[in-house]
């Protein structure tokens, strides 16, 4: 060694450094399964990115709630508070409302940075894409671990064309993509014996949602059925815990309302109620998850697409608390399969069919059966080709998806509202203004907002029928608005 320069080194260290440089070159190059199963996950990334943005860009997309996860994101890019002005104004709370008081989601923070390259609605799309293909890589990793690697490629595609994915990346964007992500780090990471990142998926999970600690509690319940008696000891009091404290304190602190989500007014009033109320009937609150022919579809659905095998695995006992959740509620929309409620377990009961066949094939003493493994993973896969045509991927392959005979007049009327102003705009037309504008959602209650875009010639949430619109605008007219567009039913109103 002379001056600054540094001699090569030779002999044993020059072969150290060709082993490390070798294993890191082997590990950032995409070959074999990597490839293969990288190809996989972002093809599925793309699939939902095209239905979720074809959406937009034909103004598909609704403001409720694409807007509010863009004006959440919006505010946490700026280093605000999540106000969310279009759900504020629509529950008559002011415009300074919280995200937070609505549903406690600090996790949408992570997003905030996608802000800083690109402003707008489209990129929480594709990060809605995004994530819900990232749970693919760990899936794969879980069911080869278990079946074997033909069985993960199966299993990964049943998941990617799952009726649950598609109808939550067809329906804007919510907090639930983040879950299947972290469900599946969750298991497999428990799985392959790494603790620290299945707490730390844990942890994450309670920011997604209020009442994510439900599916903690339910994996703690899982790991204690398994032996894990202590583990699952503390996973179930650290989730009950956390939805006491968010439920109870933490959403009313920022503003919001604990009676807001309380659906279950035919057990009681509150959590103590409802409690007692299953007591003094148990009967009747066992069969209230089958009382509706809705429910028992949506049951039916979960459990298929693994041909029902994950009932035979504790780890349906991870999903078992938001299943109920759902299906003990007052809310139709909470049991229906046409909502984005399902994700949330979707992953969960790929792995314990994964896991239950694993187990029958056990008590049948026939473990190393690959054939079986095969046949049931190819069934699985088979199972999710025949739901595409029933749920949202049906659209992907229609060519009159991809067009909106109204999208030209949508745009001009959109053209005519000036940045920086706050608008009240119909359901479908607020995503297209939410980067420049203030949006709030056009309504039957008058805001007072200097602009208003109004769709007559479709049915609008929260209208009634076009003629409810129709009659709103004229009677807005009839308190000094001008109209200075029209097209297509289109209707453009200045104060």
């Amino acid at each position: 060694m002379t001056g600054d320069t540094l001699a090569a080194p030779t002999g044993a260290g020059a072969a150290a450094l060709r082993r490390i440089g070798l294993a890191a070159s082997s590990r950032l190059r995409l070959t074999g399964h990597r490839l293969r199963v990288s190809v996989i996950t972002l093809l599925a990334a793309v699939a939902y990115a095209v239905l979720g943005l074809v959406k937009l860009i034909n103004y598909r997309a609704t403001s409720l709630d694409l807007v509010l996860a863009d004006q959440t994101v919006r505010n946490y890019a700026a280093f605000q508070p999540p106000y969310v002005p279009v759900l504020g104004m629509f529950r008559d709370r002011g415009m300074d409302y919280l995200q937070l008081a609505d549903h406690f989601s600090p996790i949408y923070a992570v997003l905030a940075p996608l802000y800083w390259i690109h402003d707008g609605p489209g990129t929480l799309i594709v990060a809605q894409a995004v994530l819900m293909a990232a749970a693919i890589p760990f899936l794969w990793r879980y069911t080869r671990r278990v079946l074997g690697v033909w069985p993960a490629y199966l299993v990964s595609v049943a998941y990617a064309l799952s009726w649950p994915v598609a109808q939550t990346v067809s329906l804007d964007v919510h907090e639930v993509m983040f879950v299947p992500l972290l469900t599946a780090i969750m298991i497999e990471r428990y799985h392959a014996g790494r603790m620290l990142p299945t707490c730390l998926a844990m942890i994450d999970l309670l920011l997604v949602k209020e009442d994510m600690g439900l599916m903690v509690a339910g994996f703690g319940l899982c790991l204690f059925v398994m032996g894990e008696r202590w583990r699952g000891v503390l996973c179930a009091t650290l989730g009950l815990g956390a939805v006491l404290l968010t439920r109870g304190l933490v959403l009313s602190v920022f503003g919001g309302d604990a009676k807001d989500f309380w659906a279950y007014g035919h057990l009681g009033d509150d959590i103590t109620g409802a409690l007692l109320g299953i007591m003094r009937d148990p009967l009747t609150a066992l069969l209230l998850p089958f009382s509706e022919e809705t429910k028992v579809d949506t049951l039916f659905l979960l459990v298929w697409p693994t041909l029902l095998l994950c009932l035979l695995s504790p780890l349906s006992l991870a999903a078992l608390p938001h299943v109920l959740e759902r299906m003990l509620s007052d809310r139709l929309f909470w049991w229906q399969d046409s909502m984005w409620h399902s994700a949330f377990t979707v992953v969960i009961l790929f792995c314990a069919g994964v896991d239950g066949l694993a187990r029958l094939l056990r008590w049948l003493k026939r473990s190393d059966d690959t054939a079986l493994k095969l046949a049931w993973s190819a069934a699985v896969c088979a199972v999710a080709l025949t739901l595409v045509p029933k749920y949202a991927f049906d659209q992907l392959y229609h060519p009159s998806f991809y067009k909106e005979p109204k999208a030209a007049a949508a745009a001009e009327a959109v053209s005519k509202i000036p940045s920086g102003v706050v608008v009240e705009a119909a359901n479908s037309i607020g995503p297209a203004l939410t980067s420049r504008t203030t949006v709030l959602l056009w309504s039957p209650t008058p805001r007072g907002a200097p602009w208003v875009v109004a769709d007559t010639a479709r049915w609008e949430f929260p209208f009634g029928s076009p003629n409810d619109q129709l009659a709103k605008v004229n009677e807005l007219q009839g308190q000094g608005y001008v109209k200075v567009y029209e097209r297509d039913g289109y209707v453009v109103l200045r104060r």
